[in-house]
Formats: structure tokens, sequence, C-alpha cells
């Protein structure tokens, strides 16, 4: 039984696969003619080179990592607010903490991407466009988390300070957010890296920073420039994901 049914799944996921494979126009041809322009972009890439505009490359990426702060403080400092009406916890109406939850779900469901589109054409080119885009995806995300981190706190703590005669503010002051601020610090460090990486992409849409500086080497055919752009956002995000990552661990062990 076990056995026909793994063999049924494997005969319909196989058959789903080359469906998909046939509407995206998959062809073994053209997979392999693709490997090969491929091949050829890489040996163009080869050495990488700032081709002598190093200076306005750093200024690019730290206004990139500008970006990418400013849009994780933003988001950081909507959502904390916010969390305390989604977290049961502190909000013991289910249908209102439902209803906020969904106001979460929604601002997580469209991507920082389509935001930039939407800013650039609202407030124009630059990195104002870039942090609201990143800021408004990430408040849904950051007030989801915060909330339940709140909602995972230790219960004998707060009974304890509710026990003491504290206030319903106070309870929460010392009972519940003493125990999750590590955690969500530890949230915010790994939002702000993981948008050091989006906010590269959104700079090729019109956001500034690294990204369109990027987009200008690809669209002039520039690929030893734009080899050594990608290289320098590597090794950036290779420095934050190590330092978020102690940051952590810190936070979460104290």
């Amino acid at each position: 039984m076990i056995a026909r049914r793994t063999t049924i799944v494997v005969t319909l996921g196989s058959t789903l696969l080359l469906l998909a494979l046939w509407r995206v126009d998959a062809s073994p041809q053209r997979v392999w003619e693709g490997l090969g322009k491929l091949g050829w972009l890489i040996v163009l890439m080869l050495p990488p080179s700032p081709g002598g505009a190093l200076p306005d490359l750093l200024r690019a990426l730290a206004e990139t990592l500008a970006m990418a702060f400013l849009g994780t403080l933003l988001a950081a400092l909507v959502a904390l607010p916010l969390a305390f009406l989604g977290a049961g916890t502190v909000v013991a109406n289910a249908w209102a903490r439902f209803t906020i939850r969904r106001g979460f779900d929604g601002l997580r469901a469209i991507d920082s991407l389509v935001w930039a589109l939407i800013f650039v054409s609202a407030v124009g080119m630059g990195p104002f466009a870039g942090i609201l885009a990143l800021a408004l995806p990430d408040i849904g995300t950051l007030a989801k988390t915060f909330s339940e981190a709140l909602e995972a706190t230790e219960r004998r703590q707060v009974e304890g300070v509710r026990g003491a005669g504290a206030s319903r503010l106070l309870v929460i002051r010392y009972g519940l957010v003493p125990q999750a601020l590590p955690i969500m610090l530890s949230q915010v460090l790994y939002v702000f890296e993981s948008n050091t990486r989006s906010a590269t992409i959104l700079g090729v849409v019109g956001a500034g920073g690294i990204g369109l500086a990027l987009s200008d080497r690809i669209r002039i055919n520039n690929w030893d420039e734009a080899a050594f752009i990608l290289l320098m956002v590597l090794a950036t995000v290779a420095l934050i994901d190590g330092a978020s990552r102690w940051l952590r661990l810190r936070l979460i062990r104290a």
C-alpha cells in the first residue's frame, strides 16, 4: 500500500515537473545554449576590475548599507507597538488579534521589490524609495515575530510581577518585555542582514545604492566591473552575516 502511494506521488510529481518545464520552454537545446552564453559572460568577468571608480563604488555600497539600516530601524520602531496588539499575552480578544495579524500578513505578502517600483513612481528614484520599500514589508514581518516572542514568554515571571500588585502596563514592562527583548533584537539583526542583500536588488529598479551601479555596468556590458561589484556585495554580506550571527548568539544567551 505504501509502495503504491509512493509510486502515485512520484508519477504525479514527475508529470507536473515535465508540464512546468514544457510551459516555460525549458528545452534541452535552450538550456545548453544558455549555459554556453553564461560561460562566455564569466570569461568577460575575469579578472574583476573597479574600472577606476572604486571611490564611487564604495560610496554606493555605503548608501546601500544605509538603506538597509534605516529601513530595518524604521520597520522595528513601527512594528514594536503593533506587536503588542497582536500578542495573546497582551490582547485577550481573539477576533481583534486575528484582524491585526491578518494586517501583518497583508504587509508581508507584497515583496519589497514591488514596493520599490511603487515608491520610485511615487517619490522618485533614490535611496528614500528604497528605505520605504524595505520598511513596509518588514513591518509586517517584525510585528508578527515580535508578537510571537511576546507570546512565548514564561508565565511565572509575569504572574510574579502581577502578584506584586503591578498595573497592567507595569506587568508588560517588567514581565513580558525583558523576556522577549533579546529575541526581538536578534530578529532585527537577522532582518538587517537580509535587507543588505535586498537593498542591492532594489537599486536595480532605481532605488539607488550599489544595485544602480551594477545595473549600469550590466547595461553597457562592462562585465569585469559588474563582477567586482558582485564581489563587493558578497564580501559585505559575509561580514554582516558573521557579525550579526555573533551578536544574535550573545543576545539569546544573555
